[in-house]
């Protein structure tokens, strides 16, 4: 929405303009007692699967339209929408987008519009949407001024188009208009300075009041682009938030660049969960310059990854091959998958060979997203192993042929296009061992294999009428707000995706849940890692605050298992964090002192490592080793290179 950020080091680093927000009113009771778990054998005290509210889809304006929106224009949308046969694909939103509002409020504060514009005002629209059994979105901004403010796209900058001072007003306006969904920006909110965590708070309860008040629920959508780390606190604020910059800039052509890069920064599969889901933004599917191949990799990545179907071309003017690749129901099952969960990265053997799995509702199901992101073709091989199902026999199914390939006993390898994918399911598998811990609130020693991500069931009951909410905390990371759906009068389970410590000093606990039976802890072999622990801190090297920025500096923090403790030793010398950023020497610095940081992977020899039989890691471009800087120990502590000695404070271990 507005112009592209300016270029870095190795690649574009900017802002991102705003994606939207939903809400689920749920409540929170009051913390059980803490009993701590003992281990039993590996099966769950149910398999009844509790279906979660899935990630939204529907069409929103901005990509095709940006500000140059109207009545006639949305109408035109919603009728297109409707004789393409997206509603029984499962789209039902249509999202209004920046530049509908000039910014004017009559004298009791409330927004009017201009009605030659939007006869009947804002509730007409919300009105004829309806009448097609669909659902209305709507936009703002959570500072002063909007986005339309400061990057004009197709309008004059208009002031005063945010929210702030208005959040119950604004969101109650909405509500009574016939709105189901508000998106919420963040150039206002940006510009100020306002700490994000604190300004969707208060915009996520004045959803709520507004829900309470007219009992039209409104969806949530936070769109403030990934910073401030929205994956640390957004999840019960609302249910998706973004995770990176715009996919399209107003007037640019559609980029694979740009999509890898949003797809790359979405995968925070701890925080996606229970209903609550990462945003990578919405889809350019079916727009000026991608090819068939390329829709389809953009629709297999945003399925794997569980993310919103947010639709963004021009409805209109679309063609049937299009219309064909956004409803496909077998790729659209997998993004909706009742489990709720979010793919990871298994695999990538070769560099820019990857593999990506899912674990799906269901006993043995998974999918699969094999990227080839080189330049040639490739075959490229799924292991039934890092997916987390032993050797036995499975199906697997191509979902864009959907056909049947064949059963498969240990792995499947296919030839994947250049640039392109391939997206399949694995059913029929057998899920690999896992364990089971019984207790009302609280886990302790539950037994990891490996650092990295495990997928957790958990056995509840709520036998009320609404979803419960709680929270859990993992060993010493921040916690995450859980919801707990009706389960009746018998147990059910949800499922998370947490980051475990190798070994049993493992803990989960859970407070302001219902009553909990249960959790079952499996495996998923091909998110594991290690974690780097110096010998003189005991301490692991860290990013602080789950950080994906490139350029963070790695630091020591206490040893807790989270993400961004997990590091992959590759085969090619790389220490990995998140599945996509290096340990990099910065700026491919030689000298003493140089930082230690993260960066996108790349090849080049600063992030490179020689794991060392002393205990040191010494850096293949600068010869200089991991140092944590000054002797420090304490949480914080930075890393840096340095000349290779004898101290401690250059010596680590992988575990």
């Amino acid at each position: 929405m507005y112009p592209p950020p300016r270029s870095t080091r190795r690649g574009l680093a900017g802002r991102c303009r705003a994606a939207a927000v939903r809400l689920l009113a749920l409540a929170v009771t009051a913390a059980a007692a803490l009993l701590f778990a003992a281990p039993g054998p590996a099966q769950a005290a149910t398999t009844r699967q509790i279906a979660v509210p899935t990630a939204p889809m529907g069409w929103a304006s901005w990509n095709s339209f940006a500000a140059k929106i109207d009545y006639n224009v949305v109408k035109q949308q919603v009728d297109a929408f409707v004789a393409a046969g997206l509603p029984a694909a499962g789209y039902k939103y249509i999202n209004i987008d920046e530049g509908w509002w000039q910014g004017t409020r009559d004298s009791a504060g409330n927004i009017t519009v201009d009605t030659s514009e939007w006869p009947g005002g804002m509730s007409a629209i919300a009105d004829y949407i309806h009448s097609k059994g669909l659902k209305a979105g709507i936009y703002t901004d959570a500072g002063k001024n909007g986005c339309g403010y400061y990057y004009p796209t197709g309008r004059p900058a208009a002031p005063n188009t945010g929210s702030e001072g208005h959040y119950d007003q604004d969101m109650l306006q909405f509500s009574k208009w016939g709105f189901d969904f508000v998106k919420v920006d963040w150039c206002g909110g940006d510009v100020e300075g306002l700490d994000a965590a604190t300004a969707y708070q208060s915009i996520s309860d004045a959803v709520a009041k507004a829900t309470a008040t007219t009992g039209r629920p409104l969806t949530l959508s936070i769109c403030n682009w990934g910073k401030q780390n929205p994956w640390n606190w957004a999840p019960g604020q609302a249910p998706m938030w973004r995770t990176s910059t715009d996919i399209i800039y107003y007037g640019n052509s559609p980029s694979m660049t740009n999509l890898l890069s949003n797809f790359d920064q979405t995968l925070h599969p701890t925080a996606q969960h229970t209903g609550y889901y990462n945003d990578p933004d919405m889809l350019m599917v079916g727009m000026d310059g991608f090819t068939a191949a390329q829709n389809r990799t953009h629709m297999n990545l945003w399925a794997i990854s569980g993310a919103p179907l947010l639709a963004g071309n021009n409805l209109a003017t679309m063609t049937s091959e299009t219309a064909g690749i956004l409803k496909n129901p077998e790729v659209i099952g997998v993004d909706q998958d009742p489990r709720g969960l979010q793919g990871v990265k298994v695999a990538e053997d070769t560099t820019g060979l990857q593999v990506y799995g899912k674990v799906l509702a269901g006993t043995g199901n998974r999918a699969v997203v094999l990227l080839n992101r080189t330049s040639s073709a490739q075959n490229i091989t799924v292991r039934w192993s890092d997916l987390g199902l032993t050797n036995a026999s499975a199906t697997v199914r191509d979902l864009w042929a959907r056909a049947n390939v064949g059963s498969y006993g240990t792995s499947y390898t296919t030839s994947v296009p250049a640039g392109g994918s391939v997206m399949l399911s694995v059913t029929g598998g057998t899920e690999a061992a896992g364990s089971t811990y019984t207790g009302t609130a609280g886990f302790s020693g539950v037994v990891a294999g490996n650092t990295g991500i495990k997928v957790v069931d958990v056995s509840y009951t709520n036998n009320t009428s609404s979803a419960r909410t709680g929270t859990l905390k993992v060993n010493g990371q921040g916690a995450t707000t859980v919801s707990f759906p009706p389960t009746g009068s018998s147990p059910g389970t949800i499922s998370v995706q947490v980051g475990l410590s190798k070994g049993s000093a493992n803990s989960l606990t859970f407070s302001g849940a219902p009553a909990l039976d249960s959790i079952t802890v499996r495996p998923l072999p091909g998110a594991g890692g290690s974690q780097v622990v110096g010998k003189q801190s005991g301490r692991c090297l860290d990013i602080y605050n789950n950080t994906i920025t490139n350029g963070t500096q790695a630091e020591l923090w206490d040893c807790n298992g989270g993400q961004n403790q997990a590091w992959t030793y590759t085969s090619r010398k790389e220490l990995v964090v998140y599945g996509n950023k290096c340990l990099d020497a910065y700026n491919q610095g030689t000298t003493n002192g140089t930082k230690v940081v993260i960066w996108d992977c790349n090849g080049q020899n600063n992030q490179k490592w020689n794991v060392n039989s002393d205990g040191t890691i010494t850096n293949v471009n600068a010869g200089l080793c991991l140092d944590a800087y000054n002797n420090g120990t304490a949480n914080g502590a930075s890393t840096v290179l340095w000349s290779c000695g004898t101290g401690d404070n250059q010596k680590w271990t992988l575990s």
